[in-house]
Formats: C-alpha cells, sequence, structure tokens
C-alpha cells in the first residue's frame, strides 16, 4: 500500500465524519423546530456513507495488491420517523386540537453519535499522521 493510498483513505474518512458531525449538529440545533420551510417539523437528517476504490484496477494489478476502498459520502438524507405530538394549546404552531409536532429527535442518541464520529475521525486523522511520521522516516533514513 502506497503512501498516497493511506493519505486518500485516512482523510476521506476525515471528510465523512466531518460531514456526520455537521449533519447531527444540525440535527440537536433544529431539535425543538416546530415549522420549516414547507410548514412540518424539521426531519432528522442522516448522512449515508458508501466504499469507493482507491487508485485505478490497472495500478492494482500491476501491483498484485488487494483492493482498498475510502469512504465517501454517498448522500445526506432524511429520516422518516413521526414527528412527536404534544399538546399545547397556547403554542402558535399547534393544530386546531392544540397539539404541536417536534422532530423525533433524541438528544442522546444524536450525543453518542457525535461521540462516535469524533473517535472515528480521530482515529482517521492517527493513521495519517502514522503515515506522514513513517514517511518522514524513511526520508531521513535514505539520507
Amino acid at each position: 500500500m502506497g503512501f498516497y493510498n493511506v493519505m486518500a483513505i485516512g482523510s476521506s474518512g476525515m471528510r465523512a465524519q466531518r460531514v456526520r458531525m455537521e449533519v447531527l449538529s444540525s440535527n440537536l440545533s433544529n431539535i425543538n423546530t416546530t415549522r420549516s420551510a414547507d410548514g412540518r417539523p424539521y426531519q432528522r437528517m442522516v448522512p449515508v456513507f458508501r466504499a469507493q476504490e482507491v487508485g485505478s484496477e490497472f495500478a492494482t494489478v500491476l501491483q498484485d495488491e488487494r483492493k482498498l476502498y475510502e469512504v465517501m459520502v454517498d448522500e445526506v438524507k432524511t429520516d422518516d420517523r413521526e414527528p412527536i405530538q404534544v399538546y399545547e394549546p397556547d403554542h402558535p404552531d399547534a393544530d386546531e386540537n392544540g397539539y404541536v409536532y417536534y422532530p423525533n429527535i433524541s438528544t442522546a442518541e444524536e450525543m453518542v453519535s457525535i461521540m462516535s464520529a469524533t473517535r472515528g475521525y480521530e482515529a482517521n486523522l492517527t493513521a495519517v499522521n502514522a503515515a506522514k511520521e513513517m514517511a518522514k522516516r524513511a526520508i531521513e533514513l535514505a539520507r
């Protein structure tokens, strides 16, 4: 596995976890948003990842290496959970029966996901830094 492959894989993981953190932060900041642009409560967003092969197939065949994959954010889609119905007749967004619809977002679930994304980012950063340090040592030994 070449230095650039390690860097591509590690940096793709860092990018994916950064997007995940942004989406989770948006979910948390909109936890009480009862009306979005479409007039409905905010819907929780979820990033979808996919694996993409690193390098060209031709190079893989020549080097007799296993295929390597990096992570890509395929899309950010809305979660189909139903909103939470709360009886608050004095709320400006209450319906004719006095119910307000809040996003079905769990603070605990989002916080656990944020911690997981943080750990994933840190793991990829550690891999990238280790690869940089190994390349630096190799250059120093070659002198």
